[in-house]
């Protein structure tokens, strides 16, 4: 096949150049044009030459362990490739036994540790009840650690410490997580997730800032059952209330509700809700939608 004018060529002979795993190589004259030395292959390797063989892979490295995911495991021998022949009884089963929980006692050295994986396996838990992407559970794991490391777990609750790593992540990252949402979900009290956030926003300088109602209205009228037309108007009265400064001092979640509520009376072929679904979906009393729809309405009279 006769090549294409736009194909790379070889500056010396004009063969074809030819890219490999790290580097650019003529496929006549053998000139290596460029090297990338990064290589970008599979992370694992096999030493019995089987592709098919992946027990040498290692977990990537992770902030959500005390250990970064390095330690060793003695494992059970129940991958692909045993059999009834490589099976141990007897003694040498129950001396495999004791050195695997031996090993697994090694893995945690300190008081410290030890806080760390119950504080990381809390913080997992959590993110995964409250359907929290991998990448925040790293954030949540960081700020614990950091947390950790400025002393400021002494005296207070780690299961307190982790429930607040999870919302300030969830603060930082602008996913819409109200506290009520993680203490129902957490094993540490509302108090002890207070006191535990406020000392992290105090001593570490969280880049957090006032909760946006916005991020609530797509999964509030998801749980509501309401299309996209109503999202669309509560998020103009929203924006009205924004713009007129009526939102101070009020429950972002509580804002929300209620702008879903007055945009599902607004739109007359949606079925309306009532304001007991709405404070439901939010958490928060009905009055509270009650004040902010007295908002709404005298910004309508206003206008």
């Amino acid at each position: 096949m006769a090549q294409s004018d736009s194909s790379p060529t070889c500056p010396e002979c004009g063969g074809f150049l030819r890219l490999t795993a790290t580097e650019t190589v003529c496929e006549d004259c053998g000139l290596v044009l460029g090297e990338d030395p990064i290589d970008r292959g599979p992370e694992w390797r096999s030493f019995a030459d089987d592709d098919t063989d992946r027990r040498r892979t290692g977990a990537p490295l992770t902030r959500s362990r005390h250990d970064r995911g390095l330690s060793t495991k003695i494992g059970y021998g129940t991958d692909s490739v045993s059999d009834h022949s490589t099976r141990i009884t007897g003694r040498k089963r129950r001396q495999l036994s004791r050195l695997r929980r031996e090993h697994t006692r090694a893995t945690i050295s300190s008081k410290a540790e030890y806080n760390q994986v119950l504080g990381f396996t809390e913080i997992k838990r959590i993110t995964a009840r409250l359907s929290l992407p991998d990448c925040l559970r790293e954030q949540a794991c960081a700020l614990f650690d950091s947390a950790q490391s400025e002393n400021l777990l002494q005296g207070r609750s780690i299961e307190g410490f982790a429930a607040a790593c999870v919302y300030a992540s969830c603060r930082v990252r602008s996913l819409p997580r109200t506290i009520d949402e993680v203490v129902t979900i957490a094993a540490a009290t509302e108090a002890e997730l207070k006191a535990a956030y406020d000392a992290l926003n105090r001593d570490l300088g969280l880049p957090t800032g006032p909760i946006d109602p916005g991020q609530y209205l797509p999964r509030f009228a998801s749980n509501l059952d309401l299309d996209t037309a109503v999202e669309r108007r509560a998020r103009e009265h929203l924006d009205a209330l924004v713009t007129a400064n009526r939102i101070g001092g009020r429950n972002p979640s509580g804002v929300a509700a209620a702008c879903l509520y007055k945009a599902a009376c607004d739109c007359p072929h949606t079925e309306s809700i009532t304001q007991t679904a709405a404070a439901e979906v939010a958490d928060v009393a009905t009055v509270t939608i009650r004040s902010t729809l007295t908002e709404l309405r005298s910004l309508s009279a206003d206008s």
